[in-house]
């Protein structure tokens, strides 16, 4: 298959179908925009199954996306989509840049949830922006960044109740939309600890990359605890 891209964590393949993309999951680490790199054994395995077993789980509660099915341990294959260049952030509870940014201690519940637009452009380090400059940029209209957060204040609240059956707080996470050929905005790349902040209900312990952002060790432990949990919910 020929490869169309490659980014830190997954490589996409063309399909013979043009309407699909075949994605594998890669055993790379990353954060601060590359900065820090590190392999794993079994990380690829483990946020496949993650984000198919969420895709499923969001779909079967009406959220459309580009998930089609899990091929193998560290693939799948998905509707192919122009990616918005926008990273969506929904944040529950303070925490990482946040927390620094704004000299708040980390673990303050929000009153409601955040919702935080980035401009996705490695060169610029991902730039936070608000939503006239995503407009203004001709990133998305009015009409699809209303779309978008609703989209995603419904995923959210999906995703809470999911990992409360799971015994994990859902204290923030990072999304990402693509346009269909028809134009529809779906959910697509992934949803998994690389992408969520997840901490024990009670212990507040972390269960996501912050184990590798912050090297308090045990990244693929928590990462295959996440899994083991929502297999079981």
């Amino acid at each position: 298959m020929k490869l169309l891209y490659e980014g830190k964590a997954k490589q996409l393949f063309e399909c013979e179908d043009p309407n699909q993309i075949y994605v594998h999951y890669k055993n790379s680490a990353t954060a601060f925009n590359g900065v820090k790199k590190e392999e794993f054994e079994q990380k690829g395995v483990l946020n496949n199954s993650i984000t198919s077993l969420i895709f499923d789980y969001l779909a079967k509660n009406g959220v459309k996306t580009h998930f089609i099915k899990k091929v193998n341990d560290t693939d799948q294959i998905c509707q192919h989509v122009q990616i918005v260049p926008l990273e969506v952030i929904i944040r529950n509870i303070v925490a990482g840049s946040m927390a620094t940014k704004y000299g708040i201690e980390e673990g303050r519940v929000l009153a409601k949830p955040v919702f935080e637009l980035s401009y996705k452009n490695d060169a610029l380090n991902d730039p936070l922006i608000n939503n006239d400059h995503a407009v203004a940029l001709g990133i998305v209209s009015e009409s699809e960044l209303e779309d978008i957060k609703q989209q995603a204040l419904k995923i959210n609240e999906l995703l809470k109740a999911l990992f409360l059956k799971a015994n994990l707080t859902l204290v923030d996470f990072k999304i990402e939309f693509g346009k269909t050929k028809d134009g529809e905005i779906i959910l697509a790349d992934e949803i998994s600890p690389d992408t969520c902040r997840l901490w024990e209900v009670g212990t507040q312990e972390k269960l996501d990359k912050d184990r590798f952002r912050r090297d308090l060790g045990g990244v693929m432990d928590a990462y295959r605890e996440v899994l083991r949990r929502l297999e079981n919910v």
